[in-house]
């Protein structure tokens, strides 16, 4: 008894491997796909019937007979299709595959034909009870246990006579439950295995949108940044500009300007502002509208600076502040009138006397509190004085083995290539920044100024 029972396990196995193969090819089909992404049609449900109503009558064929009834997997198809495709989809399979049965005969055949009709049918309703969705891998192999137990007691109750059903059954009840439920748990664990691939595709595709998205709104960002720079350099007689702006990402703090106050002075200007990116980027473009707005109705220079800073004073953002250096440039008189807010002294080459002078004035940052007073300095600007204006991006430049560019290799540089023009000479100080921080990521934004004093 035990090998028989053995046996038609091991049959019925080899049938569901069969039934799995198929049904693994057919759940690449974008119909069964999107019946598991419940987009029911009535194509994709016509299709889904016929497909598992297949697989239903497959069942039944593949099956062997014993005493007079016939051992299967026939209800594996509805019940599959009912838990995926709802209670119309489950009661179509089970209809194909339960009315091929009743055509076959035997003294079962009315209980088993109405066990595969309702297999699909009650599969439905977990999957309406469950909203629309698939009820994971053992809840669908205990409904395949229950569905078998509840084909067995059917038999008990409708085949005739009673004594060949229950030997029937005591044949039939392990190995056809046991093997509907291997038969369910392969196919539950493809199908979880294929929502869970979907799933993740979504992700992943909503995903790559959303960086995709967000790339296009930095490059817009950094297009309006660059709207926010001076496009060209003004001509001033008797002198030569050179200036450029490096973000370390798509948008950044530093800024830099050239501001038109009268025929006889031009502002000169650079900044950073505390942190990187969009916020960076937008305080840095507040700050420098509105140094420009108040640099034009006010020739001075340490007066509207602490009109700058007690205006962002009054205005929230998020503990944010700039360094800034501040200059006007009067180019009749070759003098210039700063102030240093903070930011890194700007390095003035004497050319007569080769001596390095750092224009500070002791200035706090802007923004770090309201009613600070501002120190304003002048220096004369002789024929071949060199100002070179930074940001820290440009001294504070780690290479692989976490050294600073420094201000000492800044000054060095300089010395040796003053000779060079503003806009060869900005080229060079990037250029030998780049070389020293070579194979390390740019750490901060990089914003050079160079005037020369030329007549």
């Amino acid at each position: 008894m035990a090998s028989l029972t053995i046996s038609l396990l091991t049959d019925l196995v080899e049938k569901v491997c069969v039934i799995i193969v198929i049904a693994y090819l057919l759940s690449r089909l974008k119909y069964f796909t999107e019946v598991l992404e419940g987009k029911l049609t009535f194509k994709n449900q016509v299709i889904l019937i016929l497909i598992f109503g297949a697989i239903s009558i497959y069942g039944s064929y593949s099956g062997f007979e014993i005493f007079g009834a016939v051992a299967n997997v026939r209800d594996l198809g509805p019940m599959v299709a009912g838990l995926v495709g709802g209670p119309i989809v489950g009661l179509g399979a089970g209809l194909i595959g339960g009315l091929h049965r009743l055509t076959m005969g035997g003294f079962t055949c009315i209980p088993c034909s109405l066990s595969t009709i309702l297999a699909g049918l009650f599969a439905g309703m977990i999957y309406l009870a469950n909203r629309k969705r698939f009820i994971g891998i053992w809840g669908a192999v205990l409904f395949a246990i229950i569905m078998e137990s509840f084909h067995m007691i059917l038999a008990l109750i409708l085949a005739s006579p009673f004594a060949q059903a229950l030997e029937v059954v005591e044949e039939l009840y392990i190995p056809m439950i046991l093997a509907n439920a291997i038969g369910m748990f392969i196919f539950a664990f493809m199908i979880t295995n294929l929502i869970k691939e979907r799933k993740t595709k979504k992700e992943r595709d909503k995903l790559s949108a959303q960086l995709e998205r967000k790339k296009k709104e930095l490059e817009i960002a950094h297009q309006i940044q660059e709207s926010f720079l001076p496009h060209t350099i003004p001509l001033i007689e008797n002198y030569q500009l050179a200036a450029t702006s490096i973000p370390a990402q798509e948008v950044g703090g530093d800024f830099y300007d050239f501001i038109p106050i009268s025929s006889e002075q031009t502002g000169l200007t650079i900044g950073d502002v505390s942190g990187k990116g969009i916020p960076a980027a937008l305080f840095m473009a507040f700050s420098r509208t509105l140094l420009r707005a108040k640099a034009c109705r006010n020739p001075g220079v340490g007066r509207m600076i602490e009109s700058v800073n007690n205006f962002i004073n009054e205005e929230p953002h998020s503990d944010m502040f700039v360094t800034l250096f501040y200059s006007v440039l009067n180019h009749e008189q070759n003098k210039l009138n700063f102030v240093n807010a903070g930011h890194n002294p700007p390095l003035l080459l004497r050319r007569e006397t080769d001596e390095i002078i750092r224009l500070s004035t002791g200035g706090v940052v802007l923004g770090a509190m309201k009613g600070l007073k501002m120190a304003e300095k002048t220096v004369d600007l002789e024929e071949g004085d060199l100002l070179v204006l930074y940001t820290d991006g440009v001294t504070e430049a780690v290479n692989k083995q976490e050294e600073q560019f420094g201000e000492g290799r800044l000054i060095k540089l300089i010395e040796k290539n003053h000779e060079l023009s503003p806009e060869d000479l900005k080229n060079k100080i990037i250029d030998q920044v780049y070389d020293f921080a070579s194979g390390t990521k740019q750490a901060d934004d990089i914003t050079l100024m160079i005037l020369r004093r030329t007549g």
